[in-house]
C-alpha cells in the first residue's frame, strides 16, 4: 500500500485512495494493481511480465509505452551504491517514469514546480507514473531491495537530465514504513 507524506508540512497519507487523488493533483498517476505472482521473488521475468500482461498492454495503450521489461536491485547488485548515488539526485527524463512494483520496497521524492517536495514509498502491488519532465529523485528502503516492472516509450529517451539544485541533499531518504516520519527526520 502506498504511503505517501509531505515532510515540509507534516502531512501523512496510508490511505490508498486518498494517495491517489493527492498524487493525481501534482501529475503523478497512482495505482493499486496488487500482486499476482506466486513467488514474486523467484519467478523469472517473462513469467512476471506473462502474469501482467493485461495491464502493461493498456497502459501501452494509454501512454505509447512500446516496451516493458523486470528490474531487480538487491544488495547483491553490482555497483548498488553508484547507481543508487545516480538515482538519488534530483533529475528529469524526457520521457514518463513507469514503475509497478512487484516486491521490496522504494522511496520516489517528487518535487512539482513551485510545490512541496512529496515523498512516496511503494511496495508490492503499486503502480505509480510520473510524467516527462517532473523532477524527482528515488532511492530504496531499508531492505534495499525492489524488483519491479518499467515501461518505456523510447529506452533512449529514459536518461537522466540532473537539475543540479541539491534539493534532494535537503530530505532524508527514510521510508515510512506503518510508522510515522518524525519531523526531526527532515534534514533542513
Amino acid at each position: 500500500m502506498v504511503r505517501v507524506i509531505i515532510p515540509d508540512r507534516t502531512v501523512k497519507i496510508t490511505n490508498s485512495e486518498k494517495a491517489g487523488e493527492y498524487l493525481k493533483g501534482i501529475g503523478v498517476i497512482y495505482e493499486r494493481w496488487g500482486t499476482r505472482v506466486i513467488d514474486p521473488e523467484n519467478s523469472g521475468s517473462d513469467q512476471i511480465l506473462e502474469s501482467y500482461k493485461e495491464e502493461i498492454e493498456q497502459l501501452k495503450k494509454e501512454g505509447g509505452y512500446t516496451t516493458a521489461d523486470v528490474i531487480d536491485i538487491n544488495e547483491k547488485t553490482p555497483g548498488l551504491e553508484a547507481m543508487l548515488e545516480k538515482f538519488r539526485a534530483e533529475h528529469t527524463h524526457n520521457e514518463d517514469e513507469v514503475r509497478f512494483t512487484i516486491s521490496g520496497r522504494g522511496i520516489f521524492h517528487i518535487h512539482p514546480e513551485g510545490g512541496d517536495v512529496v515523498a512516496i514509498e511503494v511496495e508490492g502491488g503499486d503502480l505509480i507514473r510520473v510524467p516527462r519532465g517532473t523532477k524527482h529523485w528515488f532511492d530504496l528502503c531499508e531492505d534495499r531491495h525492489i524488483r519491479a516492472i518499467r515501461l518505456f516509450q523510447d529506452i533512449s529517451g529514459w536518461t537522466p537530465y540532473y537539475t543540479n539544485s541539491g534539493k534532494d541533499r535537503n530530505y532524508e531518504p527514510i521510508c515510512l514504513g506503518p510508522s510515522y516520519i518524525k519531523p526531526g527526520n527532515v534534514r533542513k
